[in-house]
């Protein structure tokens, strides 16, 4: 029997039980395995933990489980990971995470020095082990609202000062000789200056490289640490050599200085990427720690982790508040900029929604709690922008391929130089700097930093001004759109459409409104609440309806004291043969005025019309300027709904919409979108309810309105936080904007090399300025994609 100090512990859920038959079933399954010494299956929390020998395989678990008719679910895990420099850290990293059996996707950020796990019978410590023994360390992320969404903590400023105030008198007589002076001090000073940069502010370096060699690859520290000890042992060797013969010409300010600088750089760099989650930390500091509950003892002050669903909550003039849920009482002026980015307060009265970290203005307001902790609204938009900005764009895929060789390619290049200048000049002291130049130009770090910090900038200030990236791959794509198709009700018009006009046919004069509010009494569809509305100010009694149901993409059908009705579209009409010509002239001058119009008819013996509803949806006061500004930008714009083409003409007309397709079913959406797409097109999909959900995965880029449904923003890469459709040109234009920084930065990251590394071979590059251009080189980088933040509509 195995003892407990060589047995390892798999966790991990299952998928499909459903009763305690189903756990004897897992349990006997995983038993059968050999290797594993006990196995705890739990139905509450669906996850069986098995202790097995070492060695067994997980994938042997994952089949037993299959076998017995149940499946291992794959789960999430996010790390922190400490020690990553450039981009040849994120390969190996990755490298070390993906060859881990059961992992079945693994996504490095430099920028946020983070790692995202999608695994299947993994646990979090096999892969934290994978990490250290690829010479990194790996930290379980926690979902902590205080905690900075960087690993880092921020480098210190205090090394790089005393880096700086112990080689600025190694630096001084280079200076002196300028003016013509001879400030050279004695070269056994010049090595107790430098020795304390090189081997312990400069220790962190020789760590990390030590353990890149110990995992078999190479990366930038690894590089540093060669480029200054070839420096610093070259300078060492001719002390000794030449120090009966006074002092020589030493090297050691240029290692000393080389550290310096790199040293700068991370700190600059680390305070630039800090700036980068700017956004994030905002967001995060918009949520309150205590809430005001009310409870039959009085009001009461409770954490917010306290709070639950259905909790009312009293909150003041002048505080943020604290959950999401819905006005019960009170009325005032709620500001939701950092939220929604929209810049004025918002009316809030009796039933309308608020939203945690907005800021209530005057009034006193009490809400009833409807999401707290992860589920609010702030939690999520917290969670979708640090996923997009965690995720890579397609575009990196090019520094990947790149990195995964540079490092050796550079040791590589140092080694010829080193052999070619000392072979063909017999100068190896000048080999030996020309060798250290190379090494310390070739700096991947700005090759690591290019994309992701353009990625966090963007994604950011997006989230700043309403607009919600899920991935970054949506906002690569969004780049290229030349398209737009969006939904009529609710996106391009305001979706509270009104009753404007009811007509009945001849005899029908009583049975019109009363029939018509039956059937839709219980619906919440905007033109189901118009009807209502009206019947609630005419007066019209509520009749009670049976065996009401809908008809996808047609209308509805129900019986009303003993009638059969049905109403719906003018296709509805002529699917039932309900002759509509009585009232066609009028529902044509309707349409032909933006009119949405619906047909009532009487079915129980024969096809009867019975009258028709016309209702009026004004367009949202933004969606004009919304198309204009998308054709200045060469994106087409298409109207794709299913109401009347006289309707849709009439409102595409009035806003100046290229293209209509109208009384398109919910179903044929998608169709119309991928149409749309032939030609190399790119086409976002702009809607806001469930039968735009399919349109809108359908689409290269989905955009989806929170003021819709939650379905419609799960199947979007993009959601605007207000329903305001000018945010989708903003959208466009910030992807425009974030993907031309990233070529700007990945063209700068690979110019530092194409021409740095051949002037330092050719021996034109001194070291000193190679530091400082390799440390330039990732702070530019930062620095450009920082730019993004001033972004302004």
């Amino acid at each position: 029997m195995n003892t407990s100090s060589t047995l390892v512990a798999h966790e991990f859920p299952i998928e499909g039980m459903t009763c305690a038959s189903c756990v004897v079933r897992v349990e006997k399954a995983l038993k059968s395995v050999v290797g594993v010494a006990s196995v705890d299956v739990n139905l509450a929390t669906e996850r069986a933990t098995v202790n097995v020998a070492a060695g067994t395989s997980g994938a042997a678990l994952i089949a037993a489980v299959d076998k017995a008719g149940y499946s291992v679910a794959a789960e999430s895990f996010e790390f922190l990971i400490e020690g990553m420099t450039c981009a040849s850290c994120v390969a190996r990293v990755e490298k070390a995470l993906k060859s881990v059996v059961g992992v079945q996707e693994a996504v490095v950020n430099l920028a946020t020095e983070r790692a995202s796990v999608k695994a299947v019978g993994i646990s979090a410590g096999a892969l934290m082990a994978a990490v250290d023994k690829a010479g990194y360390r790996a930290v379980m992320f926690e979902d902590n609202p205080s905690r900075p969404v960087t690993a880092s903590r921020g480098e210190s400023l205090w090394p790089v000062l005393l880096a700086a105030a112990l080689s600025l008198p190694l630096v001084l007589p280079m200076v002196g000789m300028l003016f013509g002076a001879d400030w050279m001090i004695d070269g056994w000073w010049q090595l107790a200056l430098a020795t304390p940069v090189q081997f312990w502010l400069g220790a962190r370096f020789y760590r990390a490289g030590w353990r890149a060699v110990r995992a078999g690859a190479g990366n930038m520290d690894l590089l540093v640490a060669l480029g200054t000890s070839a420096g610093y042992g070259l300078s060492l060797y001719l002390l000794f050599k030449h120090a009966e013969h006074g002092t020589p010409h030493l090297y050691f300010e240029a290692s000393a200085v080389i550290i310096t600088l790199v040293l700068l750089g991370k700190w600059l760099e680390s305070r630039a990427k800090r700036q980068t989650t700017a956004a994030i930390a905002a967001l995060n500091a918009l949520k309150p720690e205590v809430a005001r509950v009310r409870t039959d003892g009085g009001d009461i002050d409770l954490p917010l982790a306290r709070v639950k669903v259905n909790d009312l909550v009293v909150i003041r003039p002048g505080e943020r508040v604290p959950v999401d849920g819905v006005v019960v009482e009170g009325a005032s002026q709620v500001d939701e900029s950092l939220i929604t980015g929209e810049g004025l307060p918002v009316a809030k009265h009796e039933g309308d929604k608020v939203t945690g970290g907005a800021i209530n203005a005057e009034g006193l307001l009490l809400v009833r709690t409807t999401a707290v902790g992860a589920e609010s609204t702030l939690s999520r938009i917290v969670r979708m922008v640090e996923s997009a900005q965690a995720r890579k764009a397609p575009i990196q895929r090019i520094v990947d391929r790149v990195s995964a060789v540079f490092v050796p390619v550079v040791l590589v290049l140092a080694a010829l130089t080193l052999l070619g200048w000392g072979v063909a000049t017999g100068d190896w002291e000048q080999a030996i700097l020309n060798a250290v130049a190379v090494l310390v130009i070739a700096c991947p770090c700005a090759l690591g930093l290019a994309t992701p910090t353009a990625i966090m900038a963007g994604t950011g200030v997006a989230a700043r001004h309403g607009i919600l990236i899920k991935d970054a791959e949506a906002l690569e794509l969004a780049h290229r759109i030349d398209t737009v198709a969006f939904d009529k009700t609710g996106t391009l018009t305001e979706g509270r459409p009104t009753l404007v006009a009811a007509t009945a046919a001849l005899g029908h004069e009583t049975h019109l409104l009363p029939w018509s509010a039956a059937i839709q009494a219980g619906s919440e569809h905007p033109l189901a609440r118009a009807v209502m509305d009206a019947a609630k100010r005419a007066g019209v009694p509520l009749l009670s309806a049976a065996k009401v149901s809908a008809v996808a993409g047609r209308g509805m059908s129900a019986e009303v004291q003993g009638r059969v009705l049905r109403l719906g579209s003018p296709r509805y009409m002529q699917e039932l043969g309900v002759d509509t010509a009585a009232l066609r002239e009028q529902a044509n001058a309707l349409q032909d005025d933006g009119r949405t119009v619906s047909w009532l008819a009487d079915v129980t013996d024969r096809p009867q019309l019975v009258g028709l509803l016309a209702f009026g949806d004004a367009p949202k006061a933004s969606a004009l300027q919304a198309i204009e500004r998308l054709r200045g930008m060469n994106v087409r714009s298409v109207m794709v709904t299913g109401d009347n083409l006289g309707s849709a003409t009439a409102v595409a007309s009035q806003l100046g919409v290229d293209h209509v397709e109208a009384e398109v079913l919910p179903a044929d959406k998608a169709a119309i979108v991928n149409r749309l797409k032939d030609g190399e097109r790119t086409v976002a999909m702009v809607g806001d309810g469930i039968n735009d959900a399919p349109a809108l995965a359908s689409a290269d880029v989905g955009i989806a309105m929170s003021t819709g449904t939650d379905v419609a923003m799960h199947a979007a890469g993009i959601t605007l936080m207000r329903g305001d459709p000018a945010l989708v040109a903003d959208a466009i234009d910030i992807s425009r904007r974030t993907y031309r920084k990233i070529r700007q930065n990945l063209f700068w990251a690979f110019a530092y090399n194409v021409i740095g590394i051949p002037l330092a071979a050719a021996g034109l590059l001194n070291p000193v300025v190679a530091g400082a251009a390799m440390a330039l080189s990732s702070v530019s980088v930062v620095s450009n994609a920082l730019l993004l933040r001033g972004w302004r509509r």
